[in-house]
């Protein structure tokens, strides 16, 4: 899919759902007339078959951060990765959905320091990539936004001084690009005076494999540490992915692999 771009508040509304999702939607479930108690979801989340499944997942994931750092003028700063596994409808807080038992999922995200004078070379050198993987993998799975938009090739223009705010003259220096399979976000750098900046992750919630893991690498690094060093810091997010789910009739999905 082309790339565009969209609000930041709509993926900051997004992740807060999630958030919470994470927290509330591990707690109970029903299967029939039966609730699933949080216990009871410990014996399928540690499963042979959903480990395996989660650890290629995560591996498919971060593969795709570590795509921007050996292919493109970026450095990766820090990966966070959020796995949680929660219940389906029913209980004392139901996730809505009554197709299944019970669901694991996973959310990576990379972080990455750059110059701000910068930008207008990384943003080309990251769509130029992107073109080339879309290519060789036109089914999807390349895991790097393109320039296949008229929004992308006026944003590098913009970025590098010869072209216009590609959102119009008044409107606020782009932030974003999006496509089906990844979100790239970044510090503004033409907004001194009302910057937007890329956010802090979300504090983990107190880690309990196998249900609820939560690993930032490295550990002590923050956002904030990335901007000091390098001057901005762009973020690349990937859609959570359930990898492992138990319908109510007790079929396995697995889901490690795209």
């Amino acid at each position: 899919m082309s790339a565009t771009w969209k609000p930041r508040q709509a993926r900051r509304a997004a992740a807060a759902t999630w958030a919470v999702a994470a927290v509330v939607g591990i707690v109970s479930c029903s299967s029939g007339d039966r609730a699933l108690s949080y216990e009871d979801l410990r014996k399928p989340a540690g499963s042979p078959q959903a480990v395996q499944a989660r650890q290629k997942a995560e591996k498919r994931m971060a593969d795709a951060v570590d795509a921007y750092g050996k292919k493109m003028s970026l450095t990766p700063a820090l990966v966070t990765v959020n796995d949680s596994c929660g219940s389906g409808a029913g209980g004392l807080w139901p996730s809505g959905d009554d197709t299944y038992k019970m669901r694991c999922s996973l959310e990576v995200t990379g972080y990455f320091g750059a110059a701000p004078d910068r930008i207008g070379d990384v943003l080309e050198s990251i769509l130029a990539a992107g073109d080339r993987d879309k290519a060789s993998h036109p089914t999807g799975g390349a895991g790097v936004v393109s320039s296949q938009s008229d929004f992308a090739s006026k944003l590098v223009a913009y970025y590098k001084g010869k072209g216009p705010n590609p959102l119009g003259p008044n409107a606020q220096e782009p932030t974003q690009l999006l496509d089906s399979e990844e979100t790239l976000e970044w510090d503004t750098v033409r907004s001194p005076q009302r910057p937007v900046l890329v956010h802090e992750p979300s504090p983990c919630i107190q880690p309990d494999p196998p249900i609820r893991r939560c690993t930032r690498q490295p550990d002590s690094k923050t956002v904030a540490d990335i901007r000091h060093q390098y001057g901005m810091v762009f973020t690349l997010r990937q859609p959570g992915t359930t990898y492992f789910e138990v319908l109510k009739d007790g079929t396995t999905n697995l889901n490690g692999g795209r």
